[in-house]
C-alpha cells in the first residue's frame, strides 16, 4: 500500500488552501475532479498524481479549472460514459460541463497563477431548481438521469439527455445531504438529517421524456430509520454507497447504541442487520470499490475464495478505514491522514485506488498492490452478480427464447403502425381505409359544440344527432391508392398553406408534427377537466353517441334539495311549516282605487299592462305536499306548480323546455303543452300541437307538475302523485298510476319511463310490455344515509340529485352534487358506484391525456370488430355507450364548481410523503382501471370495456403485477381452449365460460391482450405460452400473418 501526498495537489488561495469538499474520478480513470472553498472545479491528470515522485515526470498535472459558480462546490460527479461532468454549489445551481474536442481559446486566466488550461472544458447546461444549498449528486449508471439533493429538503431529478427537470420529490423532512444509486439501475437512495434513508424505485426515462411522462416514476418504496435515531445532525455529508453487487447499502453516520459506525442495510428487506464500527466520531462518507474481489488468486490452481466488496469509510475522527465483507475488522485503518474532516471519497475504476480529500484542503492517494485488498474479479463477474436482479437482461437487450422475440417482434410492429398511421394523418396522407371507415357519422359522446366553443353534455343538434340518434351522411370514396408525386405534392400543399392574420399579414400555417407518435414511455398525464370546459380535450374513450335518456325538465343549478330525517315526529312539525307557505301573501305594492285630483277624490284609472294581457305568473304557487313525506327518512324538493309547460318534440327526439315561440321555428315539431289554471280546483289542461293544428287534448283533475315522452308515448306526472300516459294519438295506454308522493324527476327511453319521488323512490316501467324493470328502489343508500349523523331535532342536509336517466336497457343512472355518479343493479338489486371524487384525486387515469393508449385505441393492438356481424350503419347508439366518461366528467364539474380540488390535491400531495404511503397512486391508479371495467362489463357498455382492458393490460404489465396479468390471461381464456360439449353458462361476465364476453369474442381480446404484454420481457413466460395457442410467436412474413395482423390493428380511430 502506498499513500500519496503531492503537495500541489490542492485549492490554493493567497492567504491559505481552501477546503476541498468533493472528488471523483472519470471512468476511464485519466481524470481526478475537485471541488472546492474557492468556487473552482479543478481537473487533474491522473497519471501525473502517480507519478508525482518521479523526478523526470513533466507532463501537465492540473489540465483545466472552472470558476462558473458564485460560492462553495460540494459535490462534483463525472457521468458514467465520461461525457459530461456535474458540480453542485451553494448558490443553487448545478453547472454540466462538457468536454470540447477544441483547443482552448486562452493560454491562462488574466490576473491569477493559474497553469493554462491542458483541456477546453465549456458549461453545457446551468439548472435551476433548488431553493437551497446543493449537498450531493448522482448519475444513474446508464446515464439516464442526474439526481441532486440539497438543504431544502428536496430531491430533485433531471434528465441526463435534455437535462430538463423531470420530477421533485419532497418526502424529506430536513436537510438531504447525500445519494446514491442502484448498479442495477432500479433504485436509487437518498440520505438526509431526517435521521432516514428514503428508498425510490425509478424506471429509466426515454431521451425525449418529459414530466408529464414521469408521473408514475420515482415511487417511494420506503424509508429507513432504525439506524439513525439518535445520529448527530453535525455532519456536512451524509453520503451513502451502493455496493458493485447490488446487495448492500452502506449508510454513513449511524449510530450503534453510543457508538458511530457504518450502517450496512441489505437489499429488498432493507433492514440493517450488519454495522462496521471503529471510529471515534461520526462518519461523513462511505464509498463502496467499483470492482469485486476474490479472496484467493483465481489464476491460482484449485484456488476456491469467494467474491468479497470493500468499503471505505471516513469523518470526523480523521480516520480512514477500509473493510470488505469476508472479515469482521477493517483491512486498513489510516490514522490522522487530515488535520480536519475528511469530506469525500472516490475510487478509481480500477477498484485498487482511493482519493480522499478534507476541509484541511488536503488531497490524498490510497494506492494498493496486488492481493492486499483481494484479486479484482473481471467486468463480466460483476455484471454477472448483477443478473439476478435483472439488469443483464435489461443491458443485453435479448428476449429468453425465440417465441419470446418473435411476440414482441407482433407487440412493436402493432406500436410503429400505430405511429406511422398518425404522422399520417397529421401529414395529410391517410391510408385508403380510414377514408372507407364508414358512411355514418356520429356525435361526440351526445354533446354540440355552441358558438362559445362549449361542449353541451345531452343538448340537442339542428340535425337530430342526440339522445341516441344521428342523421346518416355520406362520404365520398377516395381511391385506394395514389402516386408517390401525387402524395408529395398533397402534403407539399399542406405545408406551405398561407392564411391571414388579423392586421392582414399573410404568413404560412405551421403543420403541427405530434412528438407523441414516438411508441415511447408515455404515461398519463393527469389534470382536471369540467364536462363544460373551453379547452379542446382529448378523451382517452371511445367518441360514440351517449347512451341517455336527456333530461325531461331543467333541474336547480345546485340539484334537486335532499334531507334526511332522524327523528320520525319532528317531520310533522317542518310538514306544518310547509303547508303553511301557501297561505303567505306575497309583498306587493299598493294599488291605488282613488286619485285626488283637481276636481276632488276621483276613482283612480287602471293603467293598461304594456303589452295590452296581463301576464300569466311563471309560478303560480308551491305544490301540496303529501302527508306521507313525514313518514320518509328522505326529502326530496318538490317542483312549483308552474302555468304553462312546453315540451316539443323533433325527429323523435323530446326537446328541452322552452317557450312555445321557440318550438314552433321548425313546422315538423309535435308540441306537448300543459296549463295549469291560478285557481286549484280548476281541472288541467294537456294539448298535442303539430303544425299549429290540434292532434289530441285531455282534461286532467289535478295540476301538472313534469311532462315527458318521445316517439312511443306521452307521460305527465300530477300534483297528487299520479301518472298519466298517452300513445302518440292521445289514446290512454294505462290506467292513472298511483305513488307514493308528488314525482321530481320523470324521464322516458324508448319503451322505458322512469319516475323519481320526493321520498326517494325510483319507479321504471315498460310501457311496451306492462311490467317493471325492478320493485322501487330508494335513493336513500346513495344520500350517504349509512353514514350520516342524523339529528334528532330536524333534518340533515345530503347531496343534491343533480340528473337521473335511463340508457337503453332500462338501467337507471343518478348523479349527485358531491359528484359521485350511481347506476342500479337490476340483477344484484343494490346501487353501484361508478364514479366518484377518489379515483378523480388519486388516480394518474383521471381525465388523462395518454399518448400511448391513444395509439391503443386507434391502430395499434386490438380486435377491430366484435362478434356480432356487421350490419348496415344504425342510428342508434351501442348500450351503455359513454355512460362512464360522462359520469367521471361530472365529478371534475362538480370538484371544480365546489372549489375543493385542488386543496383536495395538496393534501394528497402531502398523504404521499408519509410512511407506508409509497405505491399510492400507483394502487389508486391500478384500482380505478378496475373499476371502470366492472361498471362497462356490469352496464354492457363494449367499447369502453375492450379500451378500459387494454389500458388495465398495458399498467398491470409496467407496473410487473405478475399474478394479476396471470388472472386476467386466464380469465380472459374462458371457454376457448375446452369443449364444446364442455360449456357451461350458469356464470356471468369474468365467470361466463363462452365465447363472448361483453360483445366481443374472448379470443380477439386475448390477442390483444398478448400483444400489449408482449414487449414486458419480465413477464414473458407467461405470455409466451397464451401466445403460442394463438399462433403469434411464428416468424414468418407471409401473407396471413399480415392479414391477421391487420385485424389485430384495426381499431376504430379516436377522434377529437
Amino acid at each position: 500500500m502506498y499513500i500519496i501526498k503531492p503537495s500541489w495537489l490542492r485549492h490554493s488561495g493567497e492567504q491559505k488552501d481552501f477546503e476541498v469538499y468533493s472528488c471523483h474520478v472519470s471512468q476511464d480513470g485519466k481524470r481526478l475532479a475537485t471541488a472546492g472553498g474557492d468556487g473552482h472545479v479543478r481537473i487533474w491528470s491522473t497519471d501525473s498524481i502517480y507519478n508525482s515522485h518521479a523526478d523526470g515526470y513533466s507532463k501537465p498535472r492540473q489540465l483545466c479549472h472552472m470558476s462558473h459558480h458564485l460560492g462553495t462546490i460540494h459535490s462534483v460527479r463525472f457521468s458514467p460514459n465520461n461525457r459530461y461532468l456535474a458540480s453542485g454549489a451553494d448558490d443553487r445551481v448545478i453547472c454540466i460541463y462538457q468536454l470540447d474536442s477544441n483547443p482552448p481559446s486562452h493560454a491562462s486566466t488574466f490576473g491569477t497563477n493559474e497553469p493554462p488550461p491542458i483541456e477546453n472544458w465549456k458549461t453545457h447546461k446551468r439548472l435551476v431548481g433548488h431553493d437551497s444549498d446543493v449537498q450531493d449528486l448522482a448519475w444513474s449508471y446508464d446515464n439516464s438521469i442526474l439526481v441532486s439533493v440539497g438543504l431544502d429538503s428536496k430531491v430533485v431529478v433531471w434528465s441526463g439527455h435534455t437535462f430538463e427537470k423531470l420530477k421533485t420529490l419532497a418526502v424529506h423532512q430536513s436537510h438531504v445531504k447525500g445519494i446514491t444509486f442502484d448498479p442495477a439501475n432500479k433504485f436509487f437512495a437518498t440520505a438526509g438529517d431526517d435521521r432516514t434513508i428514503k428508498i425510490f424505485r425509478f424506471t429509466p426515462p426515454a431521451p425525449n421524456a418529459t414530466a408529464h411522462d414521469m408521473v408514475n416514476n420515482f415511487v417511494l418504496e420506503t424509508t429507513i430509520s432504525a439506524p439513525f435515531k439518535s445520529s448527530p445532525l453535525t455532519t456536512y455529508f451524509r453520503r451513502c454507497s451502493w455496493s458493485p453487487d447490488g446487495n448492500h447499502i452502506a449508510a454513513a453516520n449511524a449510530v450503534n447504541g453510543p457508538v458511530s459506525s457504518v450502517a450496512i442495510i441489505e437489499r429488498s428487506r432493507w433492514d440493517s442487520q450488519i454495522n462496521l464500527i471503529g471510529h471515534e466520531g461520526p462518519t461523513e462518507a462511505c464509498m463502496f470499490s467499483p470492482r469485486l474481489f476474490h479472496t484467493q488468486n483465481p489464476a491460482e490452481k484449485g484456488a476456491s475464495g469467494s467474491l468479497v466488496t470493500v468499503i471505505a469509510s471516513a469523518g470526523q475522527d480523521k480516520t480512514l478505514s477500509i473493510w470488505n465483507t469476508n472479515t469482521s475488522r477493517p483491512v486498513v485503518i489510516v490514522q490522522d491522514v487530515a488535520s480536519k474532516s475528511i469530506s469525500d471519497l472516490a475510487w478509481a475504476p480500477d477498484g485498487q485506488t482511493l482519493f480522499a480529500c478534507s476541509l484541511d484542503g488536503n488531497i490524498v492517494v490510497v494506492q494498493f498492490e496486488v492481493g492486499e485488498l483481494g484479486w479484482v474479479a473481471t467486468a463480466e463477474e460483476n455484471d454477472k452478480a448483477l443478473e439476478k436482479y435483472g439488469v443483464a437482461r435489461k443491458g443485453m437487450g435479448t428476449a429468453e427464447d425465440v417465441d419470446g422475440l418473435h411476440l414482441e417482434n407482433h407487440s412493436k410492429a402493432g406500436e410503429l403502425r400505430g405511429a406511422e398511421s398518425r404522422m399520417g394523418a397529421l401529414m395529410g396522407d391517410l391510408p385508403a381505409a380510414a377514408s372507407l371507415k364508414s358512411d355514418t357519422t356520429t356525435t361526440t359522446n351526445g354533446t354540440k359544440s355552441t358558438k362559445n366553443g362549449e361542449a353541451k353534455n345531452g343538448d340537442v343538434t339542428k340535425n337530430g344527432e342526440a339522445n341516441g340518434t344521428s342523421e346518416p351522411k355520406t362520404t365520398k370514396e377516395t381511391p385506394a391508392a395514389e402516386s408517390a408525386d401525387k402524395a408529395a405534392e398533397r402534403i407539399n400543399e399542406l405545408k406551405s398553406r398561407v392564411q391571414v392574420t388579423k392586421d392582414g399579414r399573410k404568413r404560412v400555417a405551421p403543420l403541427l408534427v405530434s412528438s407523441s407518435g414516438t411508441g415511447l414511455l408515455s404515461l398519463p398525464q393527469s389534470q382536471l377537466v369540467g364536462a363544460k370546459s373551453k379547452t379542446a380535450t382529448q378523451s382517452e374513450t371511445p367518441q360514440t353517441m351517449l347512451d341517455l335518456s336527456k333530461p325531461s325538465h331543467g333541474l336547480p343549478k345546485g340539484g334537486i334539495a335532499a334531507l334526511l330525517l332522524g327523528s320520525k315526529r319532528k317531520a310533522a312539525v317542518l310538514d306544518g311549516e310547509e303547508d303553511d307557505e301557501p297561505n303567505k301573501r306575497l309583498a306587493t305594492g299598493p294599488v291605488p282605487i282613488m286619485a285626488d285630483t283637481v276636481d276632488g277624490l276621483e276613482p283612480a284609472t287602471l293603467t293598461a299592462p304594456a303589452h295590452g294581457v296581463v301576464p300569466t305568473p311563471e309560478f303560480l304557487r308551491s305544490a301540496v305536499v303529501s302527508p306521507s313525506v313525514s313518514f320518509s327518512q328522505v326529502r326530496l324538493a318538490v317542483p312549483k306548480i308552474r302555468s304553462h309547460i312546453v315540451r316539443a318534440l323533433e325527429k323523435g327526439v323530446l326537446q328541452g323546455e322552452s317557450t312555445l315561440e321557440d318550438a314552433s321555428k321548425i313546422p315538423e315539431n309535435i308540441i306537448l303543452e300543459a296549463k295549469n289554471p291560478a285557481r286549484p280546483r280548476e281541472p288541467s289542461h294537456i294539448t298535442a300541437t303539430k303544425r299549429g293544428s290540434l292532434l289530441w287534448q285531455d282534461y286532467l283533475p289535478r295540476a301538472i307538475i313534469l311532462l315527458t315522452g318521445n316517439k312511443n308515448f306521452w307521460a305527465a306526472a300530477c300534483e297528487d302523485g299520479t301518472l298519466h300516459t298517452w300513445t302518440p294519438a292521445g289514446r290512454r295506454l294505462l290506467n292513472g298510476i298511483i305513488l307514493e308522493s308528488q314525482p321530481i324527476i320523470l324521464e322516458s327511453r324508448e319503451h322505458w319511463l322512469l319516475c323519481v319521488t320526493s321520498v326517494g323512490m325510483c319507479h321504471v316501467f315498460n310501457i311496451k310490455t306492462m311490467s317493471a324493470a325492478h320493485p322501487p328502489v330508494s335513493l336513500a343508500p346513495i344520500l350517504d344515509i349509512a353514514i350520516t349523523s342524523l339529528s334528532p331535532d330536524g333534518p340533515t342536509a345530503a347531496p343534491g340529485v343533480t340528473s337521473a336517466h335511463l340508457n337503453s336497457l332500462g338501467t337507471v343512472v343518478v348523479t349527485l352534487s358531491n359528484g359521485d355518479g350511481f347506476y342500479y343493479s337490476p340483477t344484484l338489486f343494490t346501487w353501484q358506484r361508478l364514479s366518484e371524487s377518489w379515483w378523480a384525486l388519486g388516480s394518474q387515469y383521471w381525465n388523462s391525456n395518454d399518448s400511448s393508449l391513444t395509439s391503443l385505441s386507434s391502430t395499434a393492438v386490438g380486435p377491430s370488430s366484435s362478434s356480432t356481424p356487421k350490419t348496415k350503419p344504425s342510428d342508434k347508439p351501442d348500450i351503455s355507450a359513454g355512460i362512464i366518461p360522462h359520469l367521471e366528467r361530472h365529478t371534475t364539474t362538480e370538484f371544480l364548481v365546489k372549489g375543493r380540488a385542488y386543496t383536495l390535491q395538496r393534501l394528497i400531495k402531502q398523504l404521499l410523503a408519509k410512511d407506508g404511503f409509497e405505491g399510492f397512486e400507483s394502487v389508486v391508479s391500478v384500482a380505478h382501471l378496475e373499476n371502470r371495467m366492472a361498471g362497462a362489463l356490469a352496464l354492457g357498455a363494449k367499447e369502453e370495456f375492450r379500451l378500459y382492458l387494454f389500458m388495465y393490460a398495458k399498467r398491470i404489465g409496467a407496473e410487473g403485477l405478475r399474478t394479476k396479468v396471470e388472472e386476467l390471461l386466464n380469465t380472459l381464456v374462458g371457454g376457448v381452449l375446452q369443449d364444446e360439449g364442455e360449456e357451461d353458462e350458469k356464470g356471468k361476465g369474468w365467470f361466463d365460460k363462452g365465447e363472448v364476453i361483453c360483445g366481443w369474442e374472448r379470443k380477439e381480446l386475448l390477442k390483444g391482450v398478448v400483444l400489449i404484454l408482449g414487449k414486458f420481457r419480465d413477464l414473458q413466460r407467461t405470455t409466451v405460452q397464451y401466445a403460442r395457442i394463438l399462433g403469434l410467436t411464428s416468424g414468418g412474413d407471409d401473407d396471413d400473418d399480415d392479414e391477421e395482423d391487420g385485424e389485430a390493428n384495426g381499431v376504430e380511430e379516436m377522434e377529437e
